[in-house]
């Protein structure tokens, strides 16, 4: 198994991305290809000392930017980092992908490189959010805002394999994000998806959530559209840093506070790696036919290790194969 990483996306690219892949090579044993420029990828790796052979370097003449429109980077970039890792899998020669870079491209150039899987009409982004109970993953975070009800269902689906498969849970719980609990509330959208969701057989399907419940550790997989599912995102990353911030401030305000943050610092710490987007790697791209992570703009190395360590563990667990599964069975139920 081999892992192609786009060593030239994202904000800290590729420094900490070829930082996190040694990483990801002395911690875990992960294969990885680094895709990019060679000569600075190979400074990078003379940079931390790195002599090992986990670690591959393959050329590629052209970095997509941050701020490229997605079919523009695809059309006059076909020798970019992103497109080149992404045909390495297509080839065969990577099992999976991942990219910190421009995450419009990347959806795109995942989509139309490996393709979508038989069955499913639009691949969504799952990313994790922090519970009570551990953690809950959200699909759609972001890629599709338009959804009819028959996606929100493939949503669920998707979400219920990955979390079984990758995350180890049983029988996940799945949730509709809406405004009550009672299958009647929600805009039409949610309840036409509410009721697909509740016919269908192989999942484990509790009903509406609310956005208050979903850090109550009430559900596995939270359902919804690109659109709402991005604000929920961005909400909840945006709180997790004022709140480390507030808490910062007010240690620093005295002596005491000072004290009492010392006797404090284990639970602190705890805290801090629940809330800390570095731990999770990256967002899972569900529904093409092969295995792509998203990893955070801004990724350090520590994000960058943990998003490989999530690509191989999806490739590890047949992830791709597992939602072709479902998917095949829920079209023949229909």
């Amino acid at each position: 198994m081999k892992i192609a990483v786009d060593a030239m996306g994202g904000d800290h690219a590729p420094e900490e991305i070829v930082k996190g892949a040694i990483e990801a090579a002395r911690d875990y044993g992960i294969p990885t290809v680094l895709v990019g420029i060679k000569e600075q990828i190979e400074q990078e790796l003379a940079k931390n000392s790195y002599s090992g052979s986990l670690l591959e370097v393959y050329h590629a003449s052209e970095v997509v930017q941050m701020d490229e429109h997605p079919a523009t980077a695809m059309r006059r970039k076909p020798d970019s980092s992103l497109v080149v890792a992404a045909n390495m899998v297509k080839r065969g020669e990577a099992q999976a992908m991942v990219s910190a870079g421009n995450t419009g491209a990347t959806m795109a150039v995942a989509t139309l490189k490996l393709g979508r899987i038989k069955g499913i009409d639009r691949p969504a982004i799952s990313s994790f959010l922090p519970t009570k109970c551990g953690q809950a993953v959200i699909v759609d975070a972001g890629a599709c805002v338009d959804c009819s009800a028959e996606n929100l269902l493939q949503f669920g689906i998707m979400g219920s394999q990955y979390v079984e498969r990758v995350l180890g849970v049983e029988r996940p719980k799945v949730g509709l994000l809406s405004i009550g609990e009672e299958p009647t509330k929600g805009n039409e959208l949610t309840k036409s998806a509410n009721e697909a969701l509740s016919r269908e057989p192989g999942l484990n399907f509790i009903g509406n959530v609310e956005g208050k419940e979903i850090f109550q550790g009430m559900v596995d997989v939270v359902v919804c559209d690109g659109f709402d599912g991005n604000i929920v995102l961005k909400i909840s990353e945006g709180i997790g840093e004022f709140l480390l911030s507030s808490i910062k401030d007010e240690i620093s305000g005295s002596l005491w506070a000072k004290i009492g943050a010392w006797f404090m610092m284990p639970a602190l710490k705890r805290f801090n790696v629940k809330l800390d987007y570095a731990e999770y790697g990256g967002a899972p791209l569900l529904g093409i036919d092969g295995v792509c992570i998203i990893g955070h703009g801004r990724s350090n190395a520590k994000a960058a290790r943990n998003a490989i360590r999530a690509a191989a563990e999806a490739v590890k667990n047949d992830v791709v194969g597992c939602i072709t599964e479902a998917v095949h069975m829920h079209r023949a139920a229909v």
